[in-house]
């Protein structure tokens, strides 16, 4: 027979599966908290192809930097959304409950997103040289491309890591769930950020 402990302990289980299901796992509260969202993050897409398409200057004056265009985006866009997911897991876990420094979990995230997002930056600017070569275009030197990845890879880091752990904390404290809010926004504002950063970047190598 079950102990009185053990039942207590069954219903609390039932009576919390039960509120997670009504408050953060239901259909309507999918929808609800990630369709404004989804519909920003296709119009941060435009803001991006805006900005994008004015960077024709940089474009003719540092060959290849066509190249690594969307290797730029995808990369940013994915390390800053998968920094985002595991931000939420860690709030649902109660293991990160504000923007604390002092917080491991918090501060060994976003470390590991910096460290990630400068490696791969590095190998997409080689990358970016030797596939503008090989497409027998003139491209403007693995250290130029290398640079501008770097660069923009690394501020674009800083600023969305701060936006994804603001985000996730901010809207659980709100009562949203942050899987569903988190990872649109820090896609459509990594697209544009990212941008920023690469025409800045971009500039910032052409003066040298």
């Amino acid at each position: 027979m079950p102990s009185e402990s053990h039942r207590d302990e069954d219903i609390f289980e039932s009576q919390y599966i039960d509120k997670y299901l009504s408050e953060y796992a239901s259909v309507s509260s999918i929808v609800r908290e990630a369709l404004p969202f989804e519909l920003l993050a296709t119009v941060g897409g435009v803001v991006a192809g805006i900005i994008f398409s004015g960077m024709t200057n940089e474009l003719e004056m540092i060959p290849g930097l066509m190249v690594i265009y969307p290797g730029v985006l995808g990369l940013r866009g994915n390390i800053s959304s998968t920094l985002g997911s595991r931000l939420g897991s860690a709030i649902h876990l109660g293991l990160v409950t504000d923007l604390d420094r002092h917080n491991p979990e918090l501060m060994n995230n976003i470390s590991g997103s910096l460290i990630l997002s400068v490696i791969t930056a590095f190998i997409l600017g080689i990358l970016g040289h030797f596939v503008t070569l090989a497409l027998g275009l003139e491209s403007a030197g693995a250290f130029k491309l290398t640079l501008i990845c770097v660069i923009s890879a690394f501020t674009s880091g800083v600023i969305l890591s701060f936006v994804a752990a603001l985000l996730a904390i901010g809207m659980f404290r709100f009562g949203f769930d942050p899987d569903n809010v988190v990872t649109p926004s820090i896609a459509t504002i990594g697209d544009i950020v990212s941008m920023l950063m690469l025409f800045l970047s971009a500039k910032l190598v052409m003066m040298f």
